[in-house]
């Protein structure tokens, strides 16, 4: 299923900052949210602007977690899923933009990304190692289209199949990280990495160089395929390593291939660089679902964005602003 709240994180950054004694430096925080390990590094001032910054990023993450979890029962996004194939529903402006956006995506990569996977996705539980069988994948793979999906200008939103159902597993912590990015920056931080799991974005750079950024080997969890060095972008890494079980010698993992309701199994790994977190994180989901050849030529066609991918066979391929000097 295409990146769930339960996706890990998926890029280690090398240098992990301490905080420093007095009353400006560097600060760190971590804690797990949104199924995932949430973490802030930042320059502050003071150590009261410090601490107020960390409330802020924990309150931030829970408040868009409790609207857009498709686990807790009572969020926003569940309601959708319950009641929006028999009316309307009404939703709030911030998640009408979030599922506006996720529909962007699914024109953008014919339906590679598509929030509606999760009417066959749901069906998978890989901490049990349990999967739907094959005549079920059949029976609700019609139920995934994004063009049942129907937004209304009155802020109303309805699914056109009975069986639909929404997930924003693949936008959603990468929205959560810009916007808590925002916040630091409207506070006076910038200097950061935020992070929550798979998803980063960088302010600024780290003590006038580059934050250095290690890209995992999919196969080997102690090992760092490639490090990049980057400032004032957004990272966004999914993999097929994390939320996983083996069986028959076959690999099921949570990133689904919304036309066949399976786990994609081209790549291993899709690392995007790029703008804004939320770009990002549908960017890398869509590269995962599209395969090397397609991947590259969708990223290579978008502004100021790059893509490492490691395909099934673990060759590299870059995009023509990250590939290395001959």
């Amino acid at each position: 299923m295409q990146d769930s709240p339960l996706r890990y994180l998926l890029f280690t950054l090398i240098a992990f900052l301490v905080p420093l004694q007095g009353n400006c430096g560097w600060y760190s925080e971590s804690w797990n949210g949104m199924g995932t390990r949430m973490s802030v590094e930042f320059y502050a001032v003071s150590d009261e602007a410090a601490t107020q910054a960390i409330i802020f990023a924990k309150q931030e993450f829970a408040r868009i977690e409790r609207m857009m979890s498709s686990y807790q029962e009572d969020s926003e996004l569940m309601r959708i899923n319950s009641l929006a194939f028999s009316r309307p529903v009404k939703i709030s402006e911030e998640l009408s933009w979030v599922i506006q956006r996720s529909l962007y995506f699914s024109d953008l990569t014919n339906g590679a990304f598509d929030i509606t996977y999760a009417s066959v996705g749901y069906k998978y539980d890989l901490r049990h190692q349990v999967m739907p069988g094959e005549q079920e994948i059949q029976s609700l793979l019609p139920a995934i289209n994004y063009r049942f999906v129907a937004l209304q200008e009155d802020g109303f939103i309805q699914l056109r199949n009975a069986n639909t159902k929404l997930d924003l597993g693949g936008i959603a912590k990468g929205y959560a990280v810009d916007k808590v990015a925002m916040g630091f920056l409207a506070r006076g931080i910038n200097n950061a990495v935020i992070t929550a799991g798979g998803d980063s974005r960088l302010l600024g750079d780290k003590n006038g160089r580059p934050w250095m950024i290690g890209i995992k080997d999919p196969r080997n969890p102690e090992a760092i395929a490639v490090t990049l060095p980057l400032d004032n972008v957004a990272v966004s890494t999914s993999g097929d390593y994390e939320r996983y079980f083996i069986a028959d010698g076959q690999r099921y993992h949570h990133i689904i291939n919304p036309v066949t309701g399976k786990s994609a199994a081209e790549v291993q790994s899709v690392t995007i660089v790029g703008s804004d977190a939320t770009t990002t994180d549908a960017l890398s989901t869509s590269v995962f679902v599209l395969g090397v050849d397609k991947g590259l030529t969708l990223v290579e066609s978008l502004p100021d964005t790059d893509v490492i991918i490691i395909d099934k066979n673990r060759k590299m391929h870059f995009s023509s602003g990250l590939r290395p000097p001959q």
